[in-house]
């Protein structure tokens, strides 16, 4: 038994009923079929509409753009229950693409998109990075040309979320000079749109649920005023801002893992016998599982922590910097543990465990890589 976490105020009794709807809609609906998904490498757009019709896409923005208005809590904890049923991240992006349009876009915009993101219909996904720049958005190549009413966009971007499954995509192009100040983020819908092609689905170690997909950008027109914010040269300003609520989005799934990993393995060693007593019964096991639990609890406590301050709008981008960069670690470090734990088993991918394993590597990659993080935290330390 873990010691009891602090209730902080969002925490409170309607959301506890909305966690118990999620987790109950994701064991009955969704978690039947993940395995079949898995293996085909993508979980179909079609799926999430019933999730939007429920509210579960995006129970955060207001009615009148199809959502509940309900916290940012809410989000947190679909992510949350998503996570601990073994989910990627695909939703997560589809949020954070939402995001975009809701704080930078137009009326015109939001009226748009944002309520066929809330039902599902649409599912966006965040087309950044290119082959030749990494996390250097600064060093953008793809471009996107004024003709008119309409915008021409030549590149090409790469390890893209829903870039398979998804029909709406929020693009960086560069519409000016070089550097930060040319940037832009242009939405477009991409179903049956002349020049848009999806490449190669690629395979990746883990997230096997989530198709990543490189894509191809050959004089494709969008209408101008599909220009986010309709101001070009905003487009980095707007990526660098939610930036803190990005990473809060991959700390709260290293929790949930954490826990799992450490819930699983307890059980396991417990049932498992070697040389006539259960593996837990060994003091390394019980010593690494009780460094695993503790873990499991300060990167909670840390995560609500966060959470409550997201809500509050305190939130600050070195805390932000700190939770991605130490959860994430130790969602590697925990899984290693405990696989370990489990011996060859473990390293069997019918065993979620292995999965679980997987799966934690790109945490610590994606969203800003751990190096970058440390960069970011070094850089206020010295201010």
């Amino acid at each position: 038994m873990l010691p009891q976490l602090l209730r902080h105020r969002w925490m409170d009794e309607d959301i506890d009923a909305f966690r118990e709807q999620v987790r109950r809609y994701i064991a009955a609906e969704l978690s039947p079929q993940l395995e079949g998904w898995r293996r085909q490498g993508f979980i179909p757009r079609e799926v999430w509409r019933p999730f939007g019709r429920m509210g579960f896409l995006l129970p955060e923005i207001d009615e009148a753009y199809g959502g509940a208005g309900a916290s940012l809590a809410y989000q947190m904890v679909v992510q949350d229950e998503l996570a601990k049923a073994e989910f990627p991240a695909n939703t997560g992006v589809h949020n954070l693409a939402a995001h975009y349009i809701l704080d930078y876009g137009t009326e015109a915009q939001k009226q748009r998109w944002l309520p066929r993101l809330a039902s599902g219909e649409l599912l966006a996904g965040i087309a950044l990075t290119e082959p030749g720049c990494g996390s250097d958005l600064k060093a953008l190549r793809t471009r996107a040309r004024r003709e008119g009413e309409h915008y021409v966009i030549d590149g090409a971007k790469t390890f893209i979320t829903n870039g398979f499954s998804g029909n709406l995509l929020v693009v960086a192009v560069r519409t000016g000079e070089a550097g930060s100040r040319g940037v832009s983020l242009v939405v477009l819908e991409t179903e049956d749109l002349p020049g848009f092609r999806v490449g190669r689905r690629l395979e990746k170690l883990g997230q096997h649920a989530s198709d990543t997909a490189e894509l191809f950008f050959d004089g494709v027109r969008v209408p101008a005023d599909h220009l986010l914010g309709g101001k070009e040269g905003d487009g980095f300003i707007q990526l660098m801002s939610q930036l803190s609520y990005e990473r809060l989005f991959l700390c709260v799934p290293a929790a949930a893992v954490i826990e799992r990993a450490v819930e699983l393995t307890v059980e396991y060693t417990q049932q498992r016998k070697a040389f006539g007593h259960s593996v837990f019964d060994f003091q390394n096991t019980r010593f690494k599982l009780a460094e695993c639990a503790t873990i499991a609890h300060v990167v909670r406590s840390f995560v609500n922590d966060c959470i409550q301050r997201l809500v509050d709008g305190t939130l600050d981008q070195e805390a932000a910097y700190m939770a991605k960069l130490w959860c994430t670690e130790q969602q590697g470090k925990v899984t290693d543990e405990c696989l370990q734990l489990f011996g060859g088993y473990g390293y069997m991918v019918e065993y979620p465990i292995a999965r679980m394993y997987a799966d934690a590597r790109v945490q610590r990659i994606y969203g800003g890589t751990s190096e970058i993080m440390k960069d970011l935290i070094a850089r206020k330390l010295g201010a």
